[in-house]
């Protein structure tokens, strides 16, 4: 098909330079573009979402702020991965520059949402509802009512009256013949929506702020200890940024005695821990003492502090006197359990005393299930207790003043006298002695109850509880915030948004035509019962209000 003769061909953009070309942005216009995206709901729900993603890792490793002994193990378990992980602070993943990262977008991402949201619902709310739509015909729930004997006038301030006691805001309008009712209702939805967010910003300010007011700190403690509410007596204390040690609350805590319930009855669950029960002695210097009981989930609060019961296991006594008799050490030592019948190890260090310093590793096992080595723990309570024990002498690298974890021993500069390699370990249980190589002395694994009856070792060997204490100042106003959440999202998630109409016009033959519609913001499958519901409502009234003008006018 040939083109017309007076067609003229369109010159090409690329030639004659005609390009459209968007204008720079410049670096306020890209701080605009980069605000914008931050403070927008999508990128609030990522950062959330990325937040939640990013304390998984807490969860997997141990933190040094809750279990220092765990992160302790973790690196004598793992020495290649742990390093690793240390450089990434997967052991302080709270407190890490990545999660703090995340944790101050989201919270400035949320201020940047809330802010104007929460100025455009006040204007709103202030605003009147919207003028009545010209055609009803196409909005959802529309229907018609004849009535008679009845003015626009009053079948729309009847109405106006039914949609302010249901909860509308209304506003009246004419428009020449025609007069209506616009009325609207559901700002409850966004109010409840803008308190969710405003009290997820409040629960991020406490948390991150707050916080900085509080403590945690780790003690072990064995039965029959005690522990003084004083930084010196932790075994580690992580205060907060904020913190005066001045505000510790005097008081002391004494771990009377540890109890652990075992399944006995279920086969397939045979040995088992059902229940933990830490009984405890709390004393305030002008108060008199108060038992307690510290349970998993079930926190000692006392004084301003919570004490959570955290581990346990078995804490062997051991005694090691010289070649004189002389007792040179003695003490109970926490061992870390190692599996689920607690097979535990733990550490002895004699540094004073003897010939030679003296370092011992031992292995505990509450029920001994083996004739000879290797060997091993078969239920966790204390059937038939039994203790291994690695000696090495030389020097305990505990003199240079360099601080050395209680659990574990180097040997680079000690020599094994007595254990496997030696092939002279030593062995023993409760009550027991045995002879120390190279007249060094003697180790005696002391009985906890040495008045027990002959084969009785249930309570042969003390326990030893995990403890941890925090305190935060602001648990009430995380709780508050709390419970802001729940009724914002309930009430955002319930509560529809919706306006309805009503019109009234007056035909020429005396009837009154009435027409009712409603439009909803977002998804609401109740608006056209809604709207019918008070379309009936409505016209129920009007009779009424008709029949009694007319009773009225009788003689």
């Amino acid at each position: 098909m040939s083109r017309p003769s007076d067609h003229i061909d369109s010159p090409d953009p690329a030639r004659s330079g005609d390009d459209v070309n968007q204008p720079k942005l410049g670096v306020v216009g890209w701080l605009r573009w980069f605000w914008r995206q931050l403070t927008s709901m999508r990128t609030a729900l990522f950062l959330l979402l990325l937040l939640a993603i990013a304390a998984v890792p807490g969860s997997l490793v141990p933190q040094r702020s809750s279990d220092p002994n765990g992160v302790t193990q973790y690196f004598a378990d793992n020495p290649d991965l742990a390093p690793v992980l240390d450089k990434f602070q997967a052991f302080d993943v709270y407190g890490s520059v990545w999660f703090s990262a995340i944790y101050l977008l989201l919270f400035v991402s949320l201020i940047g949402c809330v802010i104007p949201r929460t100025k455009h619902h006040f204007q709103a709310l202030r605003a009147k509802p919207p003028r009545t739509p010209v055609r009803l015909t196409r909005l959802e729930g529309y229907t018609e009512r004849i009535v008679d004997d009845v003015t626009a006038a009053d079948a729309i301030e009847e109405a106006r009256g039914i949609l302010k006691r249901s909860g509308y805001r209304v506003a009246t309008f004419h428009n020449g013949p025609e007069m209506s009712v616009s009325a609207e209702r559901g700002y409850l939805r966004e109010t409840g929506n803008l308190v969710f967010h405003s009290a997820l910003v409040g629960i991020l300010l406490t948390v991150g702020v707050g916080g900085g007011f509080g403590f945690s700190g780790q003690r072990v403690l064995v039965e029959g200890q005690s522990f003084v509410n004083t930084i010196g007596d932790f075994d580690s204390f992580n205060p907060g940024r904020f913190f005066n040690e001045d505000e510790l609350a005097p008081y002391s805590l004494t771990l009377d005695s540890f109890h652990v319930t075992y399944e006995q009855q279920n086969q397939d669950a045979f040995g088992q821990p059902t229940d933990f029960r830490a009984d405890v002695t709390t004393l305030t210097p002008d108060g008199e003492p108060q038992p307690g009981v510290i349970k998993v989930n079930e926190p000692l609060r006392f004084a301003g502090t919570d004490v959570y019961l955290l581990g346990n296991g078995y804490a062997p006594t051991i005694t090691v006197r010289d070649p004189a008799g002389t007792v040179v050490f003695t003490d109970s030592i926490p061992f870390l359990p190692q599996d689920a019948n607690l097979t535990s190890i733990g550490v002895v260090k004699v540094p004073d005393g003897l010939a030679e310093q003296l370092g011992m590793i031992g292995l505990f096992y509450p029920t001994q299930g083996a004739q000879e080595e290797p060997f091993f723990s078969s239920y966790p309570d204390l059937e038939y207790p039994t203790l291994s024990l690695t000696v090495y002498e030389g020097d305990l690298g505990i003199d240079d003043g360099k601080p050395t974890s209680v659990y574990t021993l180097s040997t680079d500069d000690m020599t094994e006298i007595a254990g496997r390699t030696a092939g002279n370990g030593i062995t023993l249980m409760p009550g027991q002695t045995a002879e120390l190589p190279k007249g060094l002395g003697s180790v005696t694994f002391e009985n906890a109850s040495p008045d027990a009856a002959e084969g009785d070792f249930s309570h042969s060997v003390a326990r030893f509880a995990s403890l941890d204490i925090h305190h935060d100042p602001t648990q009430g106003w995380v709780l508050l915030f709390a419970v802001l959440i729940l009724l914002g999202l309930l009430t955002s998630l319930f509560v529809p948004r919706r306006r309805v109409w009503v019109k009234a016009i007056e035909g020429d033959d005396g009837e009154l035509r009435l027409e009712y519609a409603g439009l909803a913001r977002g998804e609401d499958p109740a608006l056209a019962d809604a709207v019918t519901a008070i379309a009936d409502r409505h016209e129920a009234q009007l009779g009424l209000r008709a029949e009694t003008r007319t009773d009225a006018a009788k003689p």
